[in-house]
């Protein structure tokens, strides 16, 4: 039975009872009374287990509630930190890749002009080697020219037609 229904009852025992005269006495049924005294009796300690059993359960509520706004607290913390190192990951990649790119530029002019004053070398001692072969070649071909003419000019020694002679100087 609910505990204020019964604080009702007595409230009715009461204003039902009469007064002493001269007095702020009454009196009571004391068979009502009693009967009314033992149902409390039996009602308080349910409406206590429930009264405790609500508190338990506005605790345990409280709990939970402190716990979830912990852990979405936590979560949220770990996405931002997740987020700005992220960014931070990804702002020091571009910086490193930049880095990269205009170091690989640099080389890559680097090759260049290395290959650009290689072939310059090359071509200057090709040339120095071909002018080299080329004095030769004319060298050879007036040698063999110069020789063709002495042959068609002067015979050979030993024909009977045409003696040489050595010719002196005066």
């Amino acid at each position: 039975m609910d505990i204020l229904h019964l604080v009702d009852r007595l409230e009715e025992l009461f204003n039902e009872s009469r007064s002493l005269p001269l007095t702020k006495k009454v009196v009571i049924d004391e068979d009502k009374m009693l009967d009314l005294i033992d149902q409390m009796r039996l009602a308080i300690p349910d409406e206590i287990k429930k009264a405790q059993s609500i508190n338990n359960q506005k605790e345990r509520i409280i709990a939970q509630s402190h716990e979830e706004a912990n852990r979405t607290i936590s979560l949220a913390r770990e996405q931002s930190e997740k987020l700005v190192s992220k960014d931070a990951i990804v702002q020091e990649a571009k910086i490193i890749a930049e880095d990269i790119i205009k170091r690989a530029s640099a080389e890559t002019e680097l090759i260049k002009k290395e290959a650009d004053q290689y072939a310059v070398d090359s071509l200057d001692h090709l040339e120095i080697e071909l002018s080299k072969i080329l004095t030769q070649v004319r060298n050879g071909m007036m040698s063999l020219q110069d020789n063709q003419i002495t042959k068609e000019v002067l015979p050979e020694q030993g024909t009977a037609d045409f003696p040489i002679k050595p010719v002196t100087q005066s």
